[in-house]
């Protein structure tokens, strides 16, 4: 019996065209190209990447024409971009309202579709979702903080608190047939002080699909950390890998050196 391999997923952010990092889900940091990053990351050996537009508005164009790639008017065009790049598969999130908007998104290219904020004011919309695309291509995205010592749910880029804690809304959204959640912790979102361990076992604990924590990494260290003291299927992160070169590829290889469960790691040729 095979153990199934833990992945390694970067997560990126999209905010009106551009590449960014964010902090504590309110202050956003420029970082350039989306798919300049996602090529090299695609080289570096991910298991996967997940892919979040957090844009509030419809305005994707850089208006940059010197970079040596088109302005690009829609997220989907952005998708379309990026899926020719990259070797593994994406999960796609954001503005996910409507069945037709994960038909779309799957058209040009996302493998799986995060939902966010639609899992929470309705969650018959999973149901539909998997029953339509299949369960496993479905990831609800779960953004989490401590309230008053618990761990609840909010929407709206962290701004808004909902009624659910995190227990709460992960049983509801397997219920309602979601293949795999992604947990974020809000509070350490770009601190670099490792994931919120708590957090993602009340994830974990409660339910029986894949669970991907993200939040918090500052150092290789924190991803063996995230599999030493939780059950977590993959194990994301986004700023940690867009400021060194190969960085996917030496986080591999320092958790494969040491033994954990992942793909051995290997840097592919373009």
């Amino acid at each position: 019996y095979l153990m199934k391999k833990k992945r390694l997923i970067p997560v990126l952010l999209l905010k009106d065209g551009w590449l960014v990092q964010s902090k504590g889900f309110s202050r956003y940091q420029n970082l350039g190209n989306p798919v300049t990053a996602v090529k090299r990351l695609s080289q570096w050996a991910s298991d996967e990447l997940i892919y979040l537009d957090i844009s509030t508005g419809d305005n994707y164009d850089t208006r940059r024409n010197d970079q040596g790639y088109e302005n690009r008017s829609s997220f989907l065009e952005i998708i379309e971009d990026v899926s020719k790049v990259t070797f593994m598969p994406i999960t796609v999130g954001g503005k996910i309202r409507k069945l037709e908007d994960i038909e779309k998104r799957l058209q040009v290219g996302a493998d799986k579709i995060a939902i966010n904020r639609m899992a929470i004011e309705r969650p018959q919309f999973i149901t539909e979702a998997a029953k339509n695309f299949g369960s496993q291509c479905i990831v609800v995205s779960i953004d989490a903080k401590i309230v008053d010592g618990n761990h609840r749910v909010f929407i709206n880029s962290g701004k808004q608190i909902t009624k659910y804690t995190v227990e709460e809304l992960s049983r509801i959204v397997e219920d309602h047939g979601a293949g795999e959640i992604l947990i974020n912790s809000i509070d350490r979102d770009g601190k670099g002080n490792g994931y919120d361990i708590d957090l993602i076992n009340k994830v974990c604990d409660n339910v029986r699909i894949p669970v991907i924590g993200c939040g918090g990494v500052g150092d290789w260290e924190d991803f063996a950390d995230g599999l030493e003291e939780t059950n977590l299927d993959a194990i994301a992160a986004a700023n940690i890998f867009h400021y060194r070169d190969q960085s996917v590829y030496l986080a591999k290889k320092f958790l494969y050196d040491f033994k954990f469960n992942v793909r051995k790691p290997d840097l592919i040729k373009i």
